[in-house]
């Protein structure tokens, strides 16, 4: 079923139940999300927007960003979310290469594009691309990972398939974790429409206003990742009536079996850990809710229809126990990287996707990483590439060179270290220095969180700078005081 489908069908099933919750407690129901979006829809085609076209969407996360999201889908254009948590230069760069017919950067905006009536429904087209995620890359280029009906359908069928609980027991809500921009809404909304679930969209991610909202609204299962459980840790638990919360869904990568065992102990007993990436649609491997403590020390085995296995880098499988880079074949996967033919041949090998990252699977069929043959790393549930920093920082009066690397975190997983050169090794550049010169330029948290001044950088054998080593150095060093 295509979202314009998916939209007038949870329409007519849920009626006047709230489909999502704005901060600002105001509601969108369902009847009104497939009204505003088909008359949003008919504004579009008066402005001769149609199949193909890309719609860009640089709005907050409420229940605007979703009425014009379907109401694209309604006309056949393509959306193209871009994170308000950018930087304007980098949310820029983002529609620079969408290059998108229509931009809309307001709910006002949204809005004045209502007409009365709706449009005629389109035919059902499997194949029809709908929705763009972007990705940063790894030179800090933004990258979309074009979707199209088909992986979104398989996405909804994997989800309902690894629900937690009954399935067709009567929806509890649910709490946005995600901007609206990221693969884990854009790629996901039909599924919440299918299921009939209230939405709930906090102004920010702040751990007392979730658990508050969890406790207020009822909510049996979470989505996060795990610094944010870890902060949710921190707060007075008893404060709130959890008794509701059944089950964390954890990704963007492992959880220290500390924080599981916590979290099950005094947050809610089914724990899941996801591995998934952008390029994979959001759908990778999972472990069971209530899995032992081996298994949670891995991100589990492939969701329903997807495949793992384990290559060389000459492409050759690799048997269980050896590490290689992990490939999925997956229904999920991307359908190519936008106008980027070069990418999309690079990341697809006979159907299989390339992830870049490193790990093997063990002797009970759990993936366990190794590492990401990629430089970037994730810092608090968001990818940093190093590449796209550097280059901010190399442009410091005070900076001759400069590598970002990441350092373990408690909390955060992962921060950004600056191992930096200094022009005048009598006047490096401080922390303060170079956060508060990168900040126009850099979301925060891009920016890096610790600084090393070095007489020089290290290099391999190859004269390329050793970032394994230096990364390496970091791993044993504390985190900094939060």
């Amino acid at each position: 079923m295509t979202i314009a489908a998916t939209v007038r069908a949870a329409g007519a099933r849920f009626g006047d139940r709230a489909a999502f919750a704005d901060p600002d407690g105001s509601r969108l129901t369902y009847t009104e999300l497939d009204r505003r979006s088909d008359e949003v829809a008919a504004g579009l085609r008066a402005e001769g927007l149609g199949p193909g076209d890309v719609v860009v969407l640089r709005l907050p996360s409420d229940s605007a960003y979703v009425v014009a999201y379907a109401a694209a889908a309604k006309a056949g254009a393509i959306t193209a979310g871009v994170n308000p948590r950018l930087t304007e230069p980098e949310q820029q760069a983002v529609s620079d290469v969408a290059g998108g017919a229509r931009t809309l950067t307001s709910a006002e905006e949204v809005e004045s594009l209502r007409r009365p009536g709706t449009v005629e429904p389109l035919t059902e087209d499997p194949d029809r691309p709908v929705a763009l995620v972007f990705t940063s890359g790894t030179t800090g280029r933004p990258k979309g990972a074009l979707f199209r009906e088909r992986q979104l359908a398989a996405i909804t069928r994997i989800d309902v398939a690894d629900a937690w609980g009954d399935p067709a027991a009567a929806p509890t809500p649910m709490l946005a974790s995600t901007q609206f921009a990221h693969v884990g809404f854009m790629t996901k909304l039909p599924w919440y429409l299918r299921t009939g679930t209230t939405t709930h969209v906090l102004a920010r991610w702040r751990a007392a206003d979730v658990l508050a909202t969890v406790a207020e609204q009822r909510m049996a299962t979470l989505g996060a990742v795990a610094p944010q459980v870890a902060l949710l840790l921190r707060e007075d638990l008893d404060a709130y009536d959890l008794s509701c919360l059944q089950a964390l869904i954890v990704g963007a990568a492992a959880s220290p079996l500390a924080l599981v065992r916590e979290a099950r102990e005094r947050l809610a007993p089914g724990y899941s850990i996801r591995y998934s990436s952008t390029e994979s649609g959001g759908c990778g491997t999972a472990t069971a809710f209530d899995a032992d403590d081996e298994e949670q020390q891995t991100v589990g085995r492939p969701r329903g229809g997807i495949e793992v296995a384990v290559h060389a880098d000459d492409g050759r499988p690799l048997p269980d126990g050896e590490v290689g880079e992990v490939w999925l074949r997956s229904p999920t996967a991307l359908s190519e990287w936008w106008r980027d033919p070069e990418a999309t041949a690079a990341t697809f090998v006979d159907g299989w996707l390339r992830t870049g990252d490193l790990g093997l699977i063990d002797e009970r069929g759990n993936l366990r990483l190794a590492g990401r043959a990629k430089e970037m790393f994730i810092r608090g549930g968001y990818n940093v590439y190093p590449a796209e920093v550097e280059a901010v920082l190399t442009d410091h009066p005070a900076v001759a060179e400069a590598a970002v690397v990441p350092r373990p975190d408690a909390v955060m997983g992962e921060i950004g270290v600056a191992v930096v050169v200094p022009r005048d090794p009598g006047a490096p550049p401080s922390l303060e220095d170079l956060r508060a010169f990168a900040e126009p330029r850099l979301a925060r948290y891009k920016l890096p969180e610790a600084v090393r001044i070095v007489d020089a950088l290290p290099l391999t054998p190859m004269q390329k700078v050793d970032r394994r080593g230096l990364a390496a150095a970091e791993a044993t060093l504390p985190s900094p005081p939060t």
